[in-house]
């Protein structure tokens, strides 16, 4: 019982947190609700129930991250980074990282979103595994980064080189999505596990400062998931009949001849 207790020590603190987050958000609603939208009695019941759960959601997942993703991976990069074979952060790295995209709540609707605009013909769960394969390699990439002190910048300013020379070769359609992609990935599942990862590893290597080498995860998984659907795009442009352009046609003007 009072291990439970434990995990909710300082669980308020973090509850007025949130609320003075969503403070404004929720006086500019008032305001709204007041002289603009006037949502009928039982709309306005939901929204303010909805609300509330959103606030309740949202501290109870902070305490669980300080509680327990923080900690097991800052533990997890300590202990792998100072045993004999280190390396085995490079693999652990693309499967958490790979794991993370599953979870990550913001990638899940991006994916659904996509095949229901799409109407089918870009399907959510290629996508998804796309995505996830992007994050892990980029996970992988930055263990190997501490490991070995590469610099952020030898990997992030050739990346983003590639990622506009492959923007011509990929479908139009999944340009958009490839940019979109870098900052859903970047959601709250992924950041604050592979964060505490990346300066757990980078606290147990002698001579590896956590600000420097624990720090740039982010631009790189950022980057990653850009990458990875754009390829994805240029296959999918790739393998196209060539007699279908419904992902690169063009909505014709009104009233415009045929």
């Amino acid at each position: 019982m009072s291990v439970l207790l434990g995990i909710f020590e300082g669980y308020f603190g973090t509850l007025l947190e949130v609320v003075t987050a969503l403070a404004p958000l929720l006086v500019l609603f008032a305001i709204f609700q007041a002289f603009v939208v006037r949502a009928a009695p039982a709309n306005l019941l939901r929204i303010v129930f909805g609300t509330a759960m959103a606030v309740v959601g949202l501290s109870l997942f902070l305490q669980g991250v300080h509680e327990g993703f923080l900690p097991f991976g800052e533990f997890t990069g300590n202990v792998l980074s100072a045993v004999e074979y280190s390396w085995i952060l490079i693999p652990v790295g693309f499967a958490l990282g790979f794991a993370s995209i599953i979870a990550e709540p913001a990638v899940r609707v991006l994916t659904y979103e996509v095949e229901k605009v799409s109407t089918g013909s870009i399907k959510g769960t290629p996508l998804l595994i796309t995505l996830s394969i992007g994050v892990g390699i980029a996970v992988a990439v930055a263990m190997a980064r501490i490991l070995y002190g590469i610099p952020l910048a030898w990997i992030l300013i050739p990346g983003y080189v590639l990622a506009f020379v492959l923007v011509p070769f990929s479908s139009r359609s999944f340009v958009s999505i490839a940019f979109d992609s870098g900052g859903v990935a970047t959601g709250p599942m992924t950041v604050t596990f592979i964060l505490a990862l990346a300066v757990g590893a980078a606290t147990g290597i002698e001579g590896r400062d956590p600000v420097l080498e624990g720090f740039g995860l982010v631009a790189l998984v950022a980057l990653a998931p850009i990458l990875a659907v754009l390829i994805l795009g240029a296959l999918y442009k790739l393998l196209e009949p060539k007699g279908d352009t419904t992902a690169e046609k063009e909505e014709t003007p009104v009233g415009s001849p045929e």
